[in-house]
């Protein structure tokens, strides 16, 4: 139910804008809008099944029929302070995760081929991959055994490992991810027992670091 109401909601603000104009930005133009809000969208979190975002962007409708094929609340349509393009479906891992449905139902919902209903599994999905951010607050460098990362995810054994690693002279268990298993479904971002998640999902080619700037007009 939480998902419906977000889109009729939504939905309201949209014809809302439409209908007061360019004028409602106080200002603001619209290339100026989209400008700023650029860097945020390549950071948003995907359903299963998504296009490259370029490719994402342009087949999305903003429908909304993801979100309430969605049995466990978890995506959202992006309302003006979301790091997501205004009206496009996305999920905050730390809120509530993607459960991996095996029949991907959001992916089946889409109209338009934004998200891939033919995706083969629910493991074939790249929602983005994550990564071990917290290094000096996961509890495992501070010399404690935590495991609930590795124990949560739904792809346990393949995506996330303890592995060990000697740090100041002490042997501990260290979290490390898989990308090529891991589908980016944020349950470990979710169940990490930090105030602040020390493992979080980012977007795959943010995640792996991407080529990096410097390596643009190299010769392979």
């Amino acid at each position: 139910m939480t998902g419906r109401r977000k889109v009729t909601r939504r939905s309201a603000i949209a014809d809302a804008a439409r209908a007061v104009g360019v004028a409602c930005l106080g200002g603001f133009s619209l290339a100026a809008l989209v400008k700023t809000a650029s860097p945020v969208d390549a950071r948003a979190i995907r359903p299963p099944g998504a296009l490259p975002e370029p490719d994402f962007l342009a087949a999305c409708v903003h429908c909304g029929l993801c979100v309430q094929a969605c049995p466990y609340g978890t995506l959202s349509l992006a309302e003006w302070d979301d790091e997501a393009e205004l009206g496009t479906p996305f999920f905050t891992p730390r809120e509530v995760p993607c459960y991996m449905c095996k029949d991907v139902p959001c992916a089946r919902a889409c109209p338009t081929g934004a998200l891939d209903r033919d995706i083969p599994s629910i493991r074939d999905a790249d929602m983005g991959v994550a990564v071990l951010v917290g290094h000096e607050t996961c509890l495992n460098y501070k010399g404690l055994n935590c495991s609930i990362c590795v124990r949560v995810c739904p792809i346990r054994g393949e995506a996330i490992s303890l592995e060990p690693q000697e740090i100041g002279g002490r042997q501990v268990m260290i979290p490390v991810v898989h990308s090529a298993s891991c589908t980016g479904c944020g349950t470990c971002e979710k169940q990490c027992v930090l105030g602040h998640a020390a493992i979080r999902v980012l977007p795959r080619d943010l995640g792996l670091g991407g080529p990096g700037r410097n390596r643009a007009g190299r010769k392979a």
